[in-house]
C-alpha cells in the first residue's frame, strides 16, 4: 500500500468544504439581492436568514469532528502507519461527510443527518483505534 494513498481522502474532504463555501456566498448573495436579507444580518448568526444558515451551520460541522480525522492521516502517514484498512475507512469517513452536508444544507433531515454523523464518528473511532494499535505493534 503507497502510504500517499491516505491523503486523497483528506482532498476530498478539502473538495467538499470548498463546494459548502462556495455554496454559503451563493445563498448569502441571494439572500441580500432578494431582499430576504440586508447585509448587516450576517454579523450575527442568529440574525441570519434560514436559507443560508444551515449551510453556515454545516461549514462550522466540517471544521470540528473532520479536524481529528485529518490529524490521524496526517499521524498514520508519519509513523508508517498507513494501510489499506484504514485507507478505506477514510474514504467511508468522507462519503459520510458528503452525505451529512448534503442532507444538511438541502433537506436537513435531521434523523438521516444524525445517522450519517454518528456512523462518520463510529468510523472515526475505529479509524483512531487501529492507530493506536499501530502504536503499539499489535498490527
Amino acid at each position: 500500500m503507497n502510504p500517499i494513498a491516505i491523503f486523497w481522502p483528506m482532498v476530498a474532504h478539502f473538495a467538499l468544504v470548498s463546494a459548502v463555501y462556495v455554496l454559503l456566498g451563493l445563498r448569502r448573495r441571494l439572500a441580500v439581492t432578494s431582499g430576504e436579507a440586508k447585509p448587516r444580518q450576517f454579523k450575527v448568526r442568529a440574525q441570519e436568514p434560514d436559507t443560508s444558515v444551515t449551510t453556515a451551520n454545516n461549514l462550522m460541522n466540517q471544521f470540528e469532528l473532520p479536524v481529528l480525522f485529518h490529524v490521524v492521516c496526517l499521524a498514520m502517514f508519519v509513523t508508517n502507519g498507513v494501510s489499506l484498512v484504514a485507507v478505506l475507512l477514510a474514504w467511508l469517513f468522507v462519503a459520510l461527510r458528503y452525505l451529512h452536508a448534503y442532507v444538511h444544507v438541502t433537506s436537513n433531515n435531521l434523523s438521516v443527518r444524525s445517522l450519517a454523523f454518528a456512523a462518520g464518528f463510529v468510523v472515526l473511532v475505529i479509524i483512531w483505534a487501529g492507530f493506536a494499535l499501530h502504536l503499539t505493534g499489535a498490527i
